[in-house]
């Protein structure tokens, strides 16, 4: 499992005095993008292929209350990818000093070709580095229905 801590600053707390949910967002995209540098799949190694993360849906669920200047960790864990390596899940775990669970987030997301904005595959040495991953204990292979478990489709106006 991945860790990344944070203090809790000003900007990142809501009318209520605690941790806002666009704070748990940010903390969220900041844990992924040190992750995969860290793993070899930095951004620039991305963006020099023309691929860029996207994130299909991110599901919160909150558990305790976190307030301003009190220090945080956000895990991740790799629980799921596509035999192709189009799709992943991942699982992101909040927790105060004491490790107390604060929050939980299943991320869906896919890689996107930055020219023509399609869903793609990543380059043969990429998906390498993807597969080494460490993959959580509940760890899925996905398919493009688990994509859309949620059942939401786009609804256009009329």
């Amino acid at each position: 499992m991945y860790k990344k801590d944070f203090e809790i600053r000003w900007s990142d707390v809501d009318a209520n005095g605690h941790l806002a949910n666009s704070a748990y967002v940010n903390y969220m995209s900041h844990t992924r993008v040190d992750f995969f540098k860290d793993k070899g799949l930095s951004i620039e190694e991305l963006f020099k292929n023309g691929i860029g993360p996207i994130m299909f849906s991110e599901q919160i669920y909150y558990f305790k209350e976190s307030f301003l200047s009190e220090t945080i960790s956000v895990s991740l864990s790799v629980s799921g990818l596509s035999e192709d390596g189009m799709f992943f899940k991942f699982e992101h775990n909040f927790y105060d000093k004491d490790g107390k669970h604060l929050a939980s987030c299943d991320v869906l997301g896919s890689w996107i070709d930055l020219k023509t904005r399609k869903l793609t595959i990543l380059p043969k040495d990429l998906k390498l580095i993807l597969y080494k991953l460490p993959k959580s204990e509940d760890f899925k292979t996905l398919t493009k229905e688990d994509m859309r478990n949620g059942g939401k489709r786009p609804k256009n106006l009329s």
